[in-house]
């Protein structure tokens, strides 16, 4: 199964002056804020996405639609550095997940999730890496 659908939640959203959020802005479509299970860490001056299956662990982002997902996934994997030749574990994987628009609508986004240990992470209790 694949998708079209990129769900983003950290420095590749909309307004984030980044190469990787520009790339995106420039070979994607805006579809809308949406959400899916999940609960967000702060790894450095980024967020780490761990999936969760209770009703109550949300995290925000942004869904986009990708003109050209085959290459532009290519270029965020090894932006994500999870594509092939990265030492395993590597610190992200792309995981098609259930994502959630505001209209209550259900879709399969890929989105990246934290692969690494996060013992010592702290919670962004939001959901919201902007409010951090």
């Amino acid at each position: 199964m694949t998708s079209d659908r990129l769900f983003v939640y950290g420095t590749l959203m909309r307004g984030f002056d980044h190469p990787m959020a520009r790339l995106l802005a420039g070979h994607a479509d805006f579809l809308g804020e949406a959400t899916c299970r999940g609960r967000l860490v702060l790894v450095k001056h980024y967020p780490g996405l761990l999936l969760s299956k209770a009703a109550t662990d949300i995290v925000h982002g942004e869904l986009f639609q990708m003109r050209v997902p085959d290459e532009l996934l290519g270029e965020l994997d090894m932006y994500e550095a999870c594509g092939e030749g990265f030492a395993e574990p590597t610190e992200y994987l792309r995981r098609l997940v259930d994502v959630t628009r505001t209209d209550g609508s259900v879709e399969k986004a890929w989105t990246y999730v934290y692969n690494w240990p996060v013992t010592d992470l702290p919670r962004i209790e939001s959901g919201r890496f902007l409010d951090h």
